[in-house]
């Protein structure tokens, strides 16, 4: 859970083409359990390992009678930077054949959880039943997957400037999210055949009877990020995510409405 805090907030600026440069959090909680924060501020001190951005303090507020039981409240805020003129998305410089690429997730991420508690309730399955999709983890542990992080993976082609735009896949999946990068005129051509979906999806599908308009809506199908760039810079971003150890796919293309 705090990998994932880290992650929503240094993903949304990443998206902007800024690189994450401070993190800090704020926890509260109806009665402190030390084993609990802790685990928690282990998992948002990894998130910021990952993002390369320094943890520089926050809050831990302890507020009896306002919250039930072990429930926790976490909130995170994050600065980055970027050059001047640099910010995304570049939508002056976006075409009709640019190219969508998509970056693997690691699961769900953050989003769709109200889906999927529900989902749960209807299999039957406790939550430390063996997954069906992963049999080796329990149905909890597979379905908290910690977000995957970007930070790392697009630096180098943010650097060099051979992105276009970046749209981070949360609520509301491809189908919403792609087009807030978009200019006006311009539209998102996906080919959903072109990357395997994780099986964690299928399974939410079939057991939550849930139509595939919906899943493309609910979740992210697989794909955690989506770049814009030139045809001429496709091949050079995707050695770039080779090098950092990314899976990622040619997803679609931009076209004119």
């Amino acid at each position: 859970v705090g990998v994932d805090l880290v992650a929503m907030c240094v993903n949304d600026v990443l998206a902007q083409g800024a690189m994450p440069l401070f993190f800090l959090d704020y926890y509260a909680t109806g009665h402190l359990s030390v084993e609990t924060a802790s685990e928690v501020l282990e998992g948002i001190a990894e998130g910021c390992r990952q993002a390369e951005c320094a943890l520089i303090g926050g809050e831990t507020a302890e507020m009896p009678g306002m919250y039930a039981g072990a429930d926790f409240d976490l909130a995170g805020f994050v600065v980055g930077a970027a050059e001047r003129g640099r910010l995304l998305p570049r939508t002056q410089d976006m075409h009709p054949g640019d190219v969508l690429i998509g970056l693997a997730a690691s699961g769900p991420h953050s989003n769709g959880y109200s889906l999927i508690r529900k989902i749960v309730e209807v299999s039957g399955l406790a939550w430390t039943a063996p997954a069906p999709f992963a049999p080796a983890r329990t149905l909890g542990e597979a379905l908290l997957t910690p977000t995957r992080i970007y930070v790392k993976a697009l630096a180098a082609s943010l650097k060099a400037g051979r992105i276009k735009g970046l749209a981070h896949i949360t609520g509301g999946g491809l189908t919403e999210n792609v087009p807030r990068m978009l200019p006006e005129g311009l539209v998102a051509r996906l080919d959903y055949g072109a990357w395997s979906r994780p099986a964690v999806f299928d399974w939410l599908e079939e057991t939550g009877n849930v139509s595939e308009a919906e899943m493309r809506r609910a979740f992210n199908g697989g794909i955690g990020m989506v770049a814009c760039v030139s045809p001429d810079q496709t091949d050079a971003v995707l050695s770039d995510l080779q090098a950092a150890n990314e899976t990622a796919w040619i997803i679609g293309e931009i076209c004119a409405k």
